[in-house]
C-alpha cells in the first residue's frame, strides 16, 4: 500500500517541520501491517525519523529531506557510540529491533551539519568534561564514561552527536539510489544488522568535517556492499565491532561482507577495518574499487587494549592514486589515546590478554597505486603476535619523491621508529609473502624489521 506524506499534513517548503507528519505517515503504515511512503519532489524540513518494520521509503528524484540541527530534537538512545555500547543522540534515521526495511529512490537526505561540526571542533579545542546541560546529562546516563575508550570523536566533553542513518539489531535492511550529504557524525551506521544492502548510494560529507565517516557496518553479518561512492571527512567504508572490554563483552562480529564496484574519492582511508575491532572481524571481501586521493587506501587499525581476531580478508583488483600510503596496516592505532610512552606502543613483547589484537589471513592482490606521498606500504604487528599468513601478490606501488611528506605521515601511530625513506616498510610480520610485487620511487623498496 502506497503512502504520501501529504496525507499525513506534510509540506515540500524547506521551512514547515514535519517530524509529526513523518510520524504519523509511520504510525499507518505499521497499523496497516506494512506499505511505501513516497516522498514528492520538495525540500522537507524535519528531526529525527523512526521507520518501522515492514517499511519502504521512495524519494523521488528532487526529493529533499533535510534535518533540523537543533539539539533539542535528539533525546537519547542507547547505541553504541565509538564502540561502546552507551547512550547517545537519537540518530538522524534510525529503526531499531526491525525487519524488512527499504529507503530508496532517486532523492536526497541532508544532515544539515555543520553547526555539529563547529561546536565539535570548538569542544575539542576547549572542553575536556560535561558542560552543558545535555553533556551533563548523557555523562549521568554513562557512568565511567571516562575510562571508556574512543576514537577523538568527543566522549570526554559527552558532545554525543548523532549517526545519520542508523539500523540496530535490524534484519533485511536494503538502502540503494539515494544521496547522503552532510551528516552531524558517522553517516550510515548499521549496527548488530543481519542481512544488509548499500547499493549505488552517493556519499558525500566536506573532507574537514570531523568524524563524518561513509559507511561504518558495526558488529553486522551477511553484508553487500556495492557501486558506492563515497566522499567524506573521515574514514570512507569501514568495518567495525566494537572496542576494548565493551566489544568484548557484547561479542558480536562483523562477517560474511561484500564490497564490490565502490569508489571512495576522498577519505581518511578508503577501504578500512578498525579501529574498533574487539569481537573479531572475518570473511570480508573487497574488490574492482577505486580509492582516489584517500590519505590511506587499505587500511587495518587496531592497537593493544581494542581487541578481536581478524582473519578472512581478501582484497583484490584495487585502483589507487594520490594516497599518502596505499596499504596501511597499523597495529600501534594512535588515534583517541594521548599517552605515547605507555606499554600499549611498546616495540617490546607484552603479555597476551584477550583485549591483544590478533590480525592472520589477509590476501592483497593485484592492486596498483600511483603517487604515494608519504610511503609504498606501511605493516607494523605487534612483536608478541605477529601478523600471520599475509599474502601480497601481483601488486605495483609507485611512490612520489618530491611530495615533501614525510614517511611517518604514512598512518596515525606511536611507537614505531623514525624513518625517512618512503619504502614499504614491515614490522613484525615474519612469514609475510611479496610476491610479484614492484616498488618505484625509494631507494630501498622495502625495509623489513
Amino acid at each position: 500500500m502506497d503512502f504520501f506524506l501529504e496525507q499525513f499534513g506534510g509540506k515540500g517548503d524547506g521551512i514547515f517541520n514535519n517530524v509529526n507528519a513523518f510520524a504519523m505517515a509511520f504510525s499507518e503504515i505499521c497499523r496497516c501491517g506494512g506499505g511505501t511512503l513516497r516522498i514528492k519532489k520538495g525540500r522537507y524540513l524535519t528531526g529525527p525519523l523512526e521507520i518501522p518494520s515492514d517499511t519502504t521509503v521512495f524519494l523521488e528524484e528532487g526529493a529533499e529531506i533535510i534535518f533540523t540541527d537543533k539539539i533539542s530534537f535528539y533525546p537519547p538512545v542507547y547505541t553504541r557510540w565509538e564502540g561502546v555500547e552507551c547512550f547517545a543522540m537519537h540518530p538522524l534515521v534510525y529503526s531499531a529491533k526491525s525487519k524488512n526495511i527499504k529507503i530508496t529512490g532517486k532523492g536526497t537526505l541532508n544532515g544539515n551539519g555543520k553547526k555539529w561540526w563547529d561546536l565539535a571542533f570548538a569542544k575539542r579545542e576547549n572542553q575536556k568534561q560535561p558542560v552543558e546541560d545535555f553533556e551533563l546529562l548523557f555523562a549521568s546516563m554513562n557512568p565511567g564514561y571516562q575510562k571508556q575508550p574512543g576514537g577523538g570523536g568527543g566522549r570526554q566533553s559527552q558532545f554525543l552527536r548523532p549517526s545519520f542513518m542508523e539500523f540496530s539489531n535490524c534484519e533485511n535492511v536494503v538502502v540503494e539510489g539515494i544521496k547522503i550529504i552532510n551528516s552531524p557524525f558517522w553517516t550510515v551506521h548499521p549496527l548488530y544488522v543481519k542481512k544488509l544492502r548499500l547499493e549505488n548510494l552517493y556519499i558525500e560529507n566536506p573532507a574537514d568535517a570531523p568524524n563524518t565517516d561513509g559507511i561504518d557496518i558495526d558488529s553486522c553479518q551477511d553484508v553487500i556492499i556495492k557501486n558506492c561512492i563515497v566522499s567524506v571527512g573521515d574514514d570512507g567504508i569501514c568495518i567495525k565491532s566494537g572496542s576494548g572490554e565493551d566489544g568484548i563483552r557484547c561479542n558480536v562480529p562483523s562477517k560474511n561482507i561484500l564490497i564490490e564496484g565502490c569508489q571512495v574519492l576522498y577519505a581518511h582511508g578508503g577501504l578500512v577495518l578498525g579501529s574498533e575491532t574487539a569481537a573479531g572481524i572475518e570473511n570480508v571481501t573487497a574488490r574492482n574499487c577505486l580509492l582516489s586521493g584517500t590519505d590511506r587506501g587499505i587500511r587495518i587499525k587496531s592497537r593493544r587494549g581494542r581487541g578481536g581476531v581478524l582473519s578472512g580478508i581478501h582484497l583484490e583488483n584495487i585502483k589507487m592514486n594520490d594516497t599518502l600510503c596505499p596499504v596501511a596496516i597499523n597495529m600501534y592505532y594512535s588515534c583517541g589515546e594521548y599517552d605515547p610512552c605507555s606499554k600499549m606502543f611498546s616495540l617490546e613483547r607484552q603479555p597476551v590478554k584477550n583485549d591483544t589484537p590478533v590480525l592472520e589471513n589477509v590476501s592483497i592482490v593485484n592492486v596498483t597505486a600511483e603517487n604515494c606521498r608519504a610511503s609504498a606500504g606501511l605493516i607494523a604487528g605487534l612483536p608478541e603476535v605477529p601478523v600471520k599468513n599475509l599474502l601480497i601478490k601481483d601488486c605495483v606501488f609507485s611512490t612520489n619523491e618530491n611530495s615533501g611528506i614525510s614517511p611517518m605521515e604514512s598512518d596515525m601511530f606511536f611507537g614505531l621508529p623514525e624513518v625517512k625513506e618512503k619504502s614499504f616498510r614491515i614490522i613484525n610480520a615474519p612469514d609475510a609473502v611479496f610476491e610479484n610485487v614492484t616498488v618505484t620511487g625509494p631507494e630501498k623498496p622495502f625495509i623489513f624489521y
